[in-house]
């Protein structure tokens, strides 16, 4: 095995347990608040409220989204975060939702046109963060198996439900913090990378 070969499968690893920690993270900060805590904000408490919406499982994170990308026979994609970590990654977060009164397929051109990401399913793998400063594209990560680090096997949405979903790509030099999300099928958004 050379090392070249080895440094690969090495970041690659790395980029799985960011991920897979991530998902954890997320996951655990999802449960609900005691009687005795009181909310961090009034002006986000009452907003909450105005909506009837379910308050964030991000904690800190504004209940306003950061794009909103609208994709083919009423699917969005709310972009709720952007964060870059120190392993040198950025993993986008949001929440695709059927905003149609019929259950939706989701279109297979989102998993991309490479033939190392749809031999492994259905994904968010076509996605591509631009850096028009820099002039480059940053495409999502991959393991060492090839499946890309986004979520995965999501074939289809009911009407008015959301799926959480999440995107790892390189992270862009640290002076970059506005990007362009592109994924196939939905209007690109511009974002802004925090951390």
């Amino acid at each position: 095995m050379s090392i070249r070969f080895t440094a690969k499968a090495v970041r690659r690893m790395a980029a799985l347990s960011a991920a897979a920690g991530l998902v954890l993270g997320v996951a655990g900060c999802s449960g609900g608040g005691g009687d005795g805590e009181k909310p961090r904000s009034s002006a986000s408490a009452s907003a909450s409220k105005g909506k009837g919406s379910a308050p964030s499982a991000q904690e800190g994170q504004s209940d306003e989204p950061l794009a909103e990308l609208k994709g083919p026979t009423g699917l969005l994609l709310e972009i709720t975060s952007a964060m870059r970590d120190s392993g040198g990654f950025v993993t986008v977060s949001a929440d695709l939702k059927n905003d149609s009164d019929k259950l939706l397929t989701i279109p297979a051109q989102l998993s991309g046109n490479e033939t190392e990401i749809i031999r492994n399913g259905k994904s968010f793998g076509g996605a591509t963060l631009v850096d028009a400063k820099g002039k480059k594209r940053y495409y999502v990560l991959r393991d060492t198996d090839g499946r890309p680090l986004t979520t995965t096997g999501v074939s289809s949405i009911k009407s008015g439900d959301s799926v959480p979903v999440f995107m790892q790509f390189p992270a862009p030099p640290a002076g970059t913090a506005q990007v362009t999300l592109q994924v196939p099928m939905f209007a690109p958004a511009d974002i802004t990378i925090s951390g």
